[in-house]
């Protein structure tokens, strides 16, 4: 199978530099089947081959009561990568109340909570998610528009409520550069097919950060550099 020696440079470089994986950690990583996740998963895998590794992961899966069922081919290739796996069922339609609407905020929010639940039952002290360079960004100019305020998601999210933490090693990667690694590898194609996706807001921020970067990867990255060079003394 190939691989993306670059790839795996970049989120090794996210790591070191938000030092993201710690000795003895024990990471649960959501397991969507999607583009991103996988490539997460494999890396994982492959750096637990690493002699100087200290960590333990697990692939978790949270399988919706009206999602697709997770590609046999994506399992196919975690038993080909020797990677720890579960899949927990849960029924998010029943707990949408009266006055609710579901939609993919809504069942993203329970799955976090699913994977935060599984995480302190078994003993694992972080939880890493598959965002890549665009999403943060997207969620930059969301909140930006949307909420009027200067966040985003971050590479490293210590909760404040449970001892937890969140990483997102994928943070300098391109989705780009992950949807070509997945088609190399054979696992490009699987997406959330729900009824309920009505994403619009999401969708018009990637069209608005397309168009504030002409789709210039170098842009972008300058864009998120940006994130870590504020000089408040020229910001109101």
């Amino acid at each position: 199978m190939r691989r993306n020696p670059k790839l795996s440079s970049l989120i090794d470089k996210a790591i070191f530099d938000y030092n993201l994986l710690e000795k003895g950690d024990r990471i649960l990583i959501g397991a969507s089947g999607g583009k991103d996740s996988t490539a997460l998963i494999q890396y994982f895998s492959d750096r637990k081959k690493r002699p100087d590794s200290d960590f333990e992961y697990k692939a978790l899966n949270i399988q919706t009561d009206f999602a697709p069922s997770f590609p046999s081919g994506i399992l196919s290739l975690f038993n080909e990568w020797k990677v720890p796996y579960e899949s927990i069922k849960v029924n998010i339609l029943e707990r949408i109340k009266s006055n609710q609407k579901m939609s993919c905020y809504w069942c993203s929010t329970q799955r976090r909570t699913e994977l935060i639940n599984y995480a302190l039952k078994n003993g694992f002290n972080k939880i890493a998610l598959g965002h890549h360079m665009d999403d943060i960004l997207e969620t930059l100019l969301m909140n930006m528009l949307e909420k009027g305020e200067l966040s985003s998601m971050t590479p490293k999210l210590q909760y404040e409520n449970y001892p937890l933490t969140i990483i997102r090693p994928l943070c300098y990667v391109s989705e780009d550069s992950l949807i070509n690694k997945a088609k190399k590898d054979g696992y490009f194609g699987f997406t959330c097919t729900c009824d309920y996706q009505e994403n619009s807001t999401r969708k018009n921020a990637r069209t608005k950060l397309e168009q504030l970067t002409d789709g210039d990867q170098l842009k972008k990255e300058r864009l998120f550099k940006s994130l870590r060079n504020v000089q408040p003394l020229y910001l109101p």
